[in-house]
């Protein structure tokens, strides 16, 4: 159920939309002296491979960005919360500049919903009248809305309004409101009598409740597709969402300063940049497509440029991951993007000379690019994960094969650039095949001949939001119980069974284990350290002027921060030997449980998608744009005009 697209010709907002929108909330600001608290929820139970060190280590893209918009938009007082860092933080007891914040934004990922909806219920235990106007977003709530609104009366919590879109959508809401707001009114009061009087209605990308009482709603409106920013130059700089980071700590509170800037780069080592969004490939079990109305969407060379530039100089970030669905989607803007940086390091740049970068790719996007290849090095580019998914093409066919994927391998080695396979199992593919290269071992035997150093093996699961996600429901594909323990959430992360047709699915459950041993273990890490997958042109060097041609500077100290290069070049391969062992630990511990669930059986399976168990509606009274087959279309409910305010009338 992907999904639905605007009108063809009103995917895409009007240029200089977004900027004018910036500005016109600057001057909103200097009346309303705001603070806001963004919360992004995480459950430390989904920590394992291949996601350990980058989900402690790498600030999400999502909050920092939605941060970012509130420091530009004038509102300074801001504080972004990671449960990863914080996972003791209850919002009923956060206080900024000595009060309860006008705004609490949680943002979650569909495996954090329980975290998510624990921060929803504790912020739901202040005072009405004192509480936060509370805005969910992300992942989740993009595809599934309703996951933060309470029908039940025993349990009465809901946030107030969810926001399905970008950054546009919520400082449109935020402009609404901040325009008929009055002088010493809470902006939750605001937003009521805004969403009662239908002045909401016309902001695409958000849903919220009608007729709800102490938190219990009745019905949702959802006001449709949102519409999606074109230029990408026009987002606000990323530079400001890393200065509003909550310090790491174990209290339940928020501390009086955000955490200073040279003490940012010891708790996030990467930073996260979006170059590029979107994808041409349609595959079935990926949401990504639909998300963007079938739009590709890019930053200049110049603006990434710049981002890099001075978040290096502000907080001394030097590896970087780009954000971007497949980064060599569309030929033309990556090259535009990689020449810039190139020609900043031939320049001598002294951060573009320091940083390295990794992003997503297709096999058969990169073979397109073999010609440029020395170039994206020099731009920096250290990694590049590959989605690969099955070299048999029986999975999902991305114009990759056996042949075509050792041959982008090559390229990539030969130009210094470590490929990362992402792999991805599935019903009909076998452990190991002995007159085939099919099995899964089979394949990660020849991924690590061709020179990958790391990899990821994940279990084909339902995604929200994909063309074949209602069918994985309706034909009894996914679970919903099994051995009488739930599937919840938190376990839909590829690492775990929890759809399959298979008569023994946990043998599929211990070939995801026994992939990874195979890649990880003593033995390879042993051979790792006399024969090194790592040592690859130009591991050994900066980006710097050594890429780009010039002569190194002498001295003593140039050499031997040459012969430190070298021995974390050969070594590089064992070290990440010894943490994907260490990795792999947690994942037995967290994985091997549901494996045994699964070998018990008594599984139980659905018949229907998720939906949301309260009626939706479009503002007009037609079907929701975000609702799932199964959902009741709600009746319109009477709106009452916007009362005039005292502000109102001067």
């Amino acid at each position: 159920m992907e999904l639905p697209s605007r009108a063809c010709g009103d995917e895409l907002l009007r240029p200089g939309e977004l900027t004018a929108l910036r500005l016109r909330l600057r001057k909103l600001a200097t009346r309303n002296d705001l603070t806001t608290v963004i919360a992004c929820a995480f459950d430390h139970r989904t920590r394992m491979l291949p996601f350990l060190y980058a989900d402690q280590k790498m600030v999400p893209a999502g909050v920092r960005a939605i941060g970012s918009a509130m420091a530009d938009a004038g509102f300074p007082k801001t504080r972004i919360v990671l449960q990863q860092w914080n996972r003791n933080f209850q919002p009923s007891q956060m206080r900024l500049d000595g009060r309860i914040p006008d705004l609490f934004l949680v943002s979650s990922m569909h495996l954090h919903s329980a975290s998510c909806q624990a921060l929803i219920r504790d912020v739901c235990r202040i005072e009405p009248a004192e509480r936060p106007l509370v805005i969910a977003g992300g992942p989740k709530v993009i595809y599934e809305p309703w996951a933060v609104f309470s029908g039940d009366p025993e349990r009465p919590w809901s946030v107030d309004v969810a926001v399905t879109g970008e950054e546009y959508v919520l400082l449109s809401l935020l402009e609404a409101l901040l325009s008929i707001r009055g002088a010493g009114e809470s902006l939750r009061s605001t937003f009521e009598r805004a969403r009662d009087a239908g002045a909401l209605d016309g902001i695409p990308g958000l849903v919220y409740a009608h007729g709800d009482v102490q938190g219990v709603a009745e019905q949702l409106v959802d006001t449709g597709i949102q519409r999606l920013l074109g230029d990408l130059d026009e987002l606000p700089h990323p530079v400001l969402g890393y200065g509003l980071l909550e310090s790491p700590s174990v209290d339940p509170t928020l501390a009086p300063r955000a955490l200073p800037a040279d003490r940012v780069r010891k708790h996030c080592r990467i930073g996260s940049l979006v170059m590029t969004i979107g994808c041409k490939f349609r595959c079935s079990y990926c949401p990504i497509p639909a998300y963007n109305q079938r739009q590709y969407r890019a930053k200049s060379g110049e603006r990434i440029s710049d981002e890099i530039e001075q978040i290096f100089n502000t907080y001394r970030i030097r590896m970087f991951f780009g954000a971007d669905d497949n980064f060599f989607n569309n030929r033309e803007r990556a090259l535009d993007i990689v020449e810039t940086l190139a020609r900043k390091v031939a320049e001598g740049s002294w951060p573009h000379c320091k940083i390295r970068w990794g992003t997503e790719a297709t096999v058969r996007d990169t073979l397109a690019m073999k010609d440029h290849l020395p170039t994206v090095r020099q731009a920096g580019l250290w990694a590049l994960w590959l989605g690969v998914e099955d070299m048999s093409g029986a999975l999902v066919k991305k114009g990759q094969s056996e042949a075509q994927t050792l041959e982008a391998f090559r390229l990539l080695r030969e130009n210094g650039i470590f490929p990362v396979p992402m792999m991805m199992h599935h019903d009909d593919q076998p452990l190991y095949t002995w007159k085939t290269g099919d099995g899964l071992l089979n394949q990660v035997k020849r991924l690590r001949q061709a020179g990958a150093v790391y990899s990821q093996f994940l279990m084909l699961s339902p995604s929200p939001g994909s063309k074949s996600y209602e069918e994985t429901y309706t034909s009894g594909l996914a679970f919903e119980s099994v051995n009488h323990v739930s599937v919840e959430p938190r376990i839909t992360d590829g690492n775990h069974v929890v759809a399959s047709r298979h008569p023994r699915p946990w043998t599929r459950q211990l070939n995801l284990l026994v992939a990874y041993g195979y890649f990880y273990n003593p033995l390879r890490f042993l051979i790792a350290l006399v024969r090194p997958k790592s040592t690859i042109p130009l591991a050994d060097a900066e980006t710097s002027p050594v890429v780009a041609g010039a002569a190194p500077s002498g001295g003593w100290k140039h050499y031997r921060r040459r012969a430190s290069r070298k021995l974390r070049a050969h070594f590089g391969d064992a070290a990440v030997q010894l943490f994907g062992m260490w990795g792999l630990s947690h994942t037995v511990y967290r994985t091997l449980g549901w494996c045994w669930h699964l070998l018990r059986g008594n599984i139980r399976r659905q018949s229907q998608a998720p939906h949301s168990p309260l009626p939706m509606r479009s503002p007009e009274g037609g079907p929701a744009s975000h609702a799932l087959p199964g959902t009741a279309t709600a009746a319109p409910v009477c709106q009452s005009p916007v009362p005039e305010t005292k502000k109102q009338a001067a």
